[in-house]
């Protein structure tokens, strides 16, 4: 499996699981078959509701415990230094792991300096190998970084064809960040899967769209977590390394970026009220 390099020194793969949506009853059998497949990066969050499952699988596939690459979010229900630690040792528990290999802040509201404090404190004390963020845009990437002891070495954004984050990645790449992709396919939007540059490249390698777009993501040294709960889906997305896009490829695949959010704003109150009341949302449905 490729790899890509933290600023830690810390190799993580390039290419993982994704379990957002993954029902509960549904996680453990989804991510025994994707370890099944050859997966080892496996990334959920609080929010998912569905730790155990990703917890589950791992411990019952056989396969020692330093071979994956797992992933939690702490959510914003459990922002702050205090609240945080503790949902991180929560977070260990229901994984049923002694440190994780990465645990970001899930959304930037609430106090996520405190969070972020937590998380430097479970650094330090080996309960996790990585830090850092998911849906920090530059306004508020860039203020965390400057007053942070240890630098995010991950920020997971919405990230596709549609969606290339460009301006984002510049500051990333200025504080030695990594950028993470949700979302790589983009759910479907755009019709996706019919795209016909997507389609007409793949054609050229046998490939689908999903694979070409998966990729691009991956020659762009961004890391992908492509969901899908059917074994064959999940190992198309896995088989993406037999192949390389050239110049060409590359250059028509960029000029499909719109350069704004298939799902969300940000920057909309709305949508911070919406984050903010998703726990009570999650809970009547």
């Amino acid at each position: 499996m490729q790899t890509v390099k933290l600023n830690n020194g810390l190799e993580m793969p390039i290419l993982g699981y994704g379990v957002y949506q993954v029902t509960p009853e549904e996680c453990e059998r989804c991510v025994s078959e994707a370890i099944e497949v050859g997966y080892r990066l496996i990334d959920t969050a609080q929010a998912y509701y569905n730790e155990e499952g990703v917890g589950n699988a791992w411990s019952k596939s056989g396969i020692n415990r330093n071979e994956f690459f797992l992933v939690s979010k702490v959510w914003i229900t459990n922002c702050g230094e205090k609240r945080a630690y503790h949902s991180i040792l929560e977070s260990l528990d229901k994984m049923q792991t002694d440190y994780l290999d990465l645990m970001l802040i899930h959304q930037p509201f609430g106090d996520y300096y405190g969070t972020y404090r937590a998380m430097e404190r479970a650094y330090k004390e080996g309960k996790l190998k990585a830090i850092g963020v998911s849906n920090f845009f530059p306004d508020r990437f860039v203020d965390l970084s400057n007053f942070v002891e240890i630098q995010p070495m991950i920020n997971q954004v919405e990230t596709h064809v549609f969606n290339q984050q460009k301006f984002a990645q510049e500051y990333m790449k200025k504080y030695g960040t990594q950028i993470m992709s949700w979302g790589p396919f983009a759910e479907g939007k755009n019709d996706f899967f019919k795209t016909p540059v997507l389609n007409e490249i793949g054609q050229k390698y046998g490939k689908s769209a999903a694979q070409t777009a998966l990729r691009f993501l991956i020659q762009e040294n961004i890391i992908v977590i492509p969901k899908s709960t059917h074994k064959e889906r999940m190992k198309e997305n896995f088989d993406v390394f037999d192949f390389e896009l050239d110049k060409e490829d590359m250059d028509n695949i960029r000029k499909l970026d719109g350069a704004k959010s298939l799902f969300c704003d940000h920057y909309s109150p709305e949508f911070t009220e919406f984050i903010i009341n998703y726990d009570k949302i999650h809970k009547k449905s």
